[in-house]
């Protein structure tokens, strides 16, 4: 039972992958057909932009992080202390978007990864540890800004 839900937290992380990572648009889809479609375009970006789950800033996001990764890093052997962390992530990953919610949805993978193994003194995936870096990494740029250094 705790190697499915295991490889279902990685199949999950592996889903999330995807589906956070960034493509620029080519320059044929980007580029409006005449003068008159460009406020047409605009507009639905903002209004889109605005009804983004964000709810707190990225200074927050970023603090948030850090403080549930510690939390993360003490659990030690302590089923209970892993699903914890990953019940936190959980609740607040709604809260963000983008990079930001990333952040918070491989740290809960990884906890309940970690949860699922700790009592045979197992470690967790390496594919969870790997999102959670992927995660920190993309976000560093932006928490750096914000005057929080992101740490693993």
């Amino acid at each position: 039972m705790k190697k499915i839900l295991a490889a279902a937290a990685v199949a999950g992380l592996v889903g999330l992958t995807a589906a956070c990572s960034v493509s620029a648009p080519a320059a044929s889809e980007t580029t409006p057909a005449t003068s008159a479609a460009a406020p047409a375009q605009a507009s639905p970006s903002r209004s889109s932009a605005s009804a983004e789950p964000q709810t707190s800033g990225t200074r927050e996001a970023c603090e948030l992080f850090n403080s549930l990764y510690v939390e993360y890093r003490v659990a030690a052997a302590d089923r209970n202390a892993y699903e914890d962390v990953y019940r936190a992530a959980r609740d607040v990953k709604d809260n963000y978007s983008g990079n930001l919610k990333a952040l918070f949805t491989t740290l809960g993978a990884l906890a309940i990864d970690h949860s699922s193994v700790v009592s045979s003194g197992g470690e967790p995936e390496q594919a969870s540890k790997d999102a959670v870096r992927d995660a920190v990494f993309a976000n560093a740029g932006a928490c750096t800004a914000e005057g929080v250094t992101l740490t693993l």
